[in-house]
């Protein structure tokens, strides 16, 4: 088995790193503190093809894999959380989807803007009532001669301020249960369709979120993708890739915070030594390498198996719950290590606190990806 990265996946790498040290880190806290979407970084990742990156060529993309995209992923994380997350936003829940489920005549209308970063992306899933029991929405469309007719809420949505383009999943059979589903691209400035105020939360507060609201939307009914009642398949296939990713998302703030935490405890003297020789602050240091390094090899496999096209549900649960928890130990350890500084607005560990703590959470909470992990190896057996 090779674990090494491609050529061309190394010279992703390699860009995006520069790109995310020199562009996107600088505007990290500030974004925070003003609580603001970077949109001038969006252009220039739209110039880059950063946001196409998982699009076919035909449709204006650069038609690379999920692997890549991982990789490409973490290095942003590391310079930012909040890019990060809207980036994955707008590029795998978005993008990403529909390139993989819309008809050819919706991927050649919506994909290209996408690449772009012209038109920004979003998906709505979650509502009031159903979070972690997604699967009871109960947002409704009901068809209208040649449109839907769209009615209900949707709640926690990344990017609603900001984004043009949203991937909607609502219920059109009220009887089928789970199989009733379907997903609808959803413009802004449907008639009937709003965008709330944005919320103000702990971490992640340059990327916005907010309520959407469908007060009688019309959408056009060559907006419904793929057919009536067939969305179930999209929304647990998306859910996977989007953990895969948000594992890697979580690689890239683990290691921001080791970074650091390692810079300060081979810098800071006290008795007569850097606080890098006593033992317990090694221990850490150690311990968050580790599991980083766990964390990347469990996000490598999954994306690989998404690239492949097999089925990967338990092991995007595996690299999602590891990755995310073991960032928010190597940011509460970043903390721990810098003392009083690390405490402190001034410096990075605290934020980096704030924003991987949204990980455990966003994409299914830790507590369900252990109950999907129960029921994959039960299943399994």
């Amino acid at each position: 088995m090779d674990f090494r990265l491609s050529e061309e996946q190394l010279e992703i790498q390699d860009m995006v790193r520069k790109f995310a040290r020199n562009e996107i880190a600088p505007l990290a806290a500030e974004i925070d503190r003003e609580s603001r979407f970077p949109a001038e970084t969006f252009r220039k990742m739209g110039e880059l093809g950063l946001l196409g990156l998982l699009i076919p060529e035909e449709y204006g993309g650069v038609g690379q894999g999920v692997l890549t995209f991982c990789v490409a992923m973490e290095e942003i994380a590391w310079a930012c959380a909040s890019t990060s997350l809207s980036y994955l936003a707008h590029s795998v829940l978005c993008a990403h989807n529909l390139a993989c489920n819309g008809s050819d005549a919706q991927k050649r209308k919506y994909l290209p803007d996408l690449a772009s970063g012209k038109k920004l992306g979003a998906i709505a899933m979650t509502e009031p009532g159903a979070g972690s029991d997604v699967l009871s929405i109960t947002t409704f469309a009901e068809r209208s001669g040649g449109e839907y007719v769209i009615n209900g809420s949707k709640t926690f949505i990344t990017n609603a301020p900001v984004a043009d383009t949203f991937l909607v999943y609502v219920r059109t059979d009220k009887q089928a249960g789970p199989g009733g589903i379907s997903q609808f691209i959803v413009e802004r400035g449907f008639p009937g369709f709003s965008v709330g105020q944005p919320f103000h939360k702990m971490g992640m507060r340059g990327s916005p979120t907010a309520e959407l609201f469908f007060d009688d939307c019309r959408v056009p009914a060559e907006n419904l993708v793929r057919g009536e009642n067939r969305a179930l398949g999209i929304l647990l296939g998306g859910l996977d890739v989007e953990r895969t990713v948000g594992a890697a998302m979580a690689v890239g703030g683990g290691r921001a915070a080791f970074d650091r935490a390692r810079s300060y405890a081979m810098e800071r003297q006290q008795f007569g030594q850097p606080i890098a020789m006593f033992e317990m602050i090694i221990e850490k240091l150690a311990n968050m390498s580790m599991e980083i390094e766990a964390a990347r090899l469990l996000a490598y496999k999954a994306a690989t198996l998404c690239d492949q096209g097999v089925r990967c549900s338990a092991e995007a649960s595996h690299a999602k719950l590891f990755g995310s928890e073991m960032a928010v130990r190597a940011a509460s350890d970043a903390v721990q290590i810098l003392g009083g500084y690390g405490y402190m607005q001034e410096y990075e560990v605290e934020r980096i606190l704030r924003d991987v703590r949204m990980g455990t959470i966003g994409g299914g909470t830790s507590e369900i990806q252990r109950l999907i992990i129960a029921k994959e190896i039960l299943g399994r057996n």
